[in-house]
């Protein structure tokens, strides 16, 4: 545990933290407003998180070389979590323009 100081773990775990509240507060107000796309939102955020729980395991583990599949693992999941972003983002303005809603 050696590899981060304890401030910068801080903001590790933190991070990790209000990714998961952001993607639960997104789903709730999916199912509140009953529009699909913004639980695609939620959805694509998870290989982010997935991503973020990598790089932390990585680093708890003291950067172990036998565990550097993580890192490969990690550049994947930002990868994937970028396109999937990307795509519920898209599919969030498309229904707004085919409603004729606003954004809210």
């Amino acid at each position: 545990m050696n590899a981060l100081s304890i401030p910068t773990w801080i903001i590790h775990v933190s991070s990790v933290i209000e990714w998961i509240v952001a993607i639960w507060l997104i789903w709730s107000y999916a199912e509140r407003i009953q529009k699909p796309e913004w639980r695609a939102l939620s959805l694509g955020m998870l290989p982010a998180l997935i991503s973020a729980m990598c790089a932390c395991t990585w680093h708890l583990f003291d950067n172990l070389p036998a565990l550097e599949w993580l890192v490969l693992l990690q550049a994947a999941m930002t990868f994937v979590g970028n396109v999937t972003l990307c795509w519920a983002g898209w599919w969030i303005w498309r229904s707004h323009i085919l409603n004729r809603e606003t954004p809210t």
